[in-house]
This record gives structure tokens, sequence and C-alpha cells, in this order.
């Protein structure tokens, strides 16, 4: 009998790629790593797997831990059950381009020095997963390369700057012989063909800035509408994505960026939005720092729905290479949608449950 150990669940990604995993693994059972706060959003999320795959009841077992405390805080008897993971699968991080700095690195950084120390204990380990995220380029001008990772570049926040600290720490394993595989997806966005998502953070703060205005819509140019693009990814191409290239031998010891080819520009994802929304936009050309000035005024992020945080990806300078992810998914049936053949579907999903909002899970 072998064993996956999985951090992050019931996350976003996690919650859809276990079922996954285990579909494409007989004989093997998981082991989800989660926070007594989640546990009971955790049992009901893994319910609800059970009777869409059926094939996962009873192979998966929900444990309390603490990815930042000394052997992920498992109690001894959970311990033990470490014994037979072969597999470890890390996502569980902090996704929060406002988030605190003390909390991002305990979280991003010293929760994966933690998961790293496990798995170099694990006899039985054939591969670490490990989900980065293309952001880990900060604020680079031109072209991120999937093997690029140290480049000299500068950071907008502290989720971006722990996150490139962890796969330093993740790269470091995998030079000294742990035998990992990375994965960066780029803004995750909700599921092509149904929209579903768990929250609305990136674009969606878009589209609920075009909706709280008039038929004639007002959008800063904080640059080239037509020169910036957006690192948008749909989370069925992810999870479709990790799951293929998991089971690859040549995927060992590679970085795959999980992204668009061939991402929207921010004309065209207003456009897209603003069609559906039925507004009319009208681009003004302002600077990024009166911009972000005017937002940070008291009640006009909550009144616009735009964070301050997120203006700074309306100028990004950063396009992202994914050669290496089209090429060994070259001759599967996994390939990345086209943003406009699913932009309508994300919007109808937000119109239509309003109860989320852009809380990460922490």
């Amino acid at each position: 009998m072998t064993a996956l150990l999985m951090t992050g669940f019931p996350g976003f990604l996690g919650s859809a790629l276990l079922g996954r995993l285990l579909a494409r693994r007989p004989g093997t059972t998981a082991i989800c790593l989660v926070q007594r706060r989640h546990l009971v959003a955790a049992r009901e999320r893994l319910a609800e797997i059970e009777v869409d795959e059926p094939h996962v009841e009873g192979r998966i077992r929900l444990v309390v831990g603490d990815l930042t405390a000394p052997g992920l805080g498992l109690e001894p008897d959970d311990a033990t059950l470490l014994e037979d993971v072969t597999e470890v699968w890390h996502l569980a991080a902090v996704y929060d381009l406002a988030v605190g700095e003390e909390v991002a690195h305990r979280v991003n950084v010293d929760g994966t020095d933690r998961v790293l120390d496990l798995c170099r204990n694990l006899p039985g380990l054939s591969r670490l997963h490990y989900v980065s995220t293309c952001y880990v380029s900060g604020r680079y001008y031109g072209e991120f390369r999937e093997d690029d990772l140290d480049v000299g570049q500068e950071f907008r926040n502290h989720y971006e700057s722990t996150k490139f600290e962890a796969e330093v720490l993740v790269r470091k394993a995998m030079a000294n012989g742990l035998p990992a595989t990375i994965y960066r997806p780029g803004i995750v966005v909700g599921d092509s063909r149904t929209g579903e998502t768990q929250k609305y953070d990136g674009p969606y703060f878009l589209a609920t800035f075009l909706r709280r205005q008039l038929p004639v819509a007002v959008v800063p140019a904080v640059a080239d509408p037509d020169a910036v693009r957006f690192c948008l990814v749909p989370r069925d191409f992810v999870i479709d994505a990790m799951d293929r290239l998991s089971v690859m031998e040549q995927s060992e010891g590679r970085t795959y960026a999980l992204t668009d080819p061939a991402p929207p520009t921010a004309r065209e994802l207003v456009d897209a939005f603003a069609r559906r929304l039925r507004k009319r936009v009208v681009w003004v050309p302002l600077p990024l720092p009166l911009v972000r000035a005017a937002v940070s005024l008291p009640l006009a992020e909550r009144l616009m729905g735009l964070p301050v945080e997120a203006l700074d990806y309306f100028a990004s300078p950063t396009t992202y290479d994914t050669s290496r992810t089209t090429a060994d998914l070259a001759g599967t049936d996994v390939s990345c949608p086209r943003f406009d053949d699913y932009a309508d579907t994300l919007l109808a999903f937000m119109l239509e449950h309003p109860e989320h909002d852009s809380a990460a899970m922490v």
C-alpha cells in the first residue's frame, strides 16, 4: 500500500485535484493535512468528492496538523501514517496580494521548509510535487522562462517575494538530489466549462469595478492596454496539466509554467467583461502612482471594488514562456483554452453566485 500526502486541502486546487490523482493511482491512499479551523469544511468537501467520485471512498484520511510546526504538527498516531508516503503534493500557501510579511513568510517559506524536511526523511519518496506561481517573476521586464528564477527581479508584494523564497528552497533541495517537479500556475480563475470558483480576485476585481459604474465605464490606462498581458489560467487546465505531468518520467526535475500561452491583453480582458455587462469603455491615460493614491483614499477601494494591490498588474511588464509545458503535454488532450472562449462563463458564474468574496483561505 502506498500513500500520497497533500497540503492545501480543501483549497481551490487541491479539492479538484485529489480525486484525479487517486483515479490514476489504484491502490494508493491519500493523507490530507488540514488546519483545525478548516476541518469542518474539509469534511464537507470530502463528502462531496465521495459522491461525485465514488472511487475515492475510504481512500482519503484527513489529519489535523500545522504546516509551520515541527513534524507538521501531527499527533504521534497520525505521524505513523507517513511511513507509506511515496508522493508529496505541497499546495498550501497564502494566496493573498495584501498578506503581511510575517504571515506570508511563516506559511509560504517556513511551511515549505518543513515539507522539505519531511521529504528528506521519507525513505520511499518518489516525488515532491510543489505548486509555486508564475509570479516568482516579480516585476521582471520581458519574457520569464520556465527555468528562470533569480534574475534580479523586484517584487510587488510579500506574496510574490515569499513564493520566490520558497521556490529557491525547493530548487536547492532538487540540486541536492530530492526528486521534485515544480508547477507555476498563473492567476487561477474559475473552471472554463462551469465558471465554478471559490473566491473572486484577480480579473474578478475588474468585473466588479465595471459593474459599479454607469453604462459608460471609465478605466484608467496606467500602461499601454494593448501591451500589458494578463497571466490567466482556468482551474481545469491547471488540474488537467498537473495530473498528466505528474506521472511522466521526464517531468522529474522540471518546472512548468501553467498559464495561457496566448494570454489576453488588458484591453481584451476589459472588453470581454464590458460586452457581457453592456458597458461602453472609455480609457483614460493616468499615471499609476496617481491611480494608486486615489484608490487608497478612505472608502475608495470598497466603493470601486478594485484593491490597490491589484493595480500594479495592469502595468505588468512580464510575459511567460510556456514552451516546455506545451511540449510535454503535446500528444495528450490537455491544452489551455482561449480566454475569449470562457470569459462569459466566468462572469455568468460570478453574477449567479454573489455569496462568494475575495477572501483567501489562510
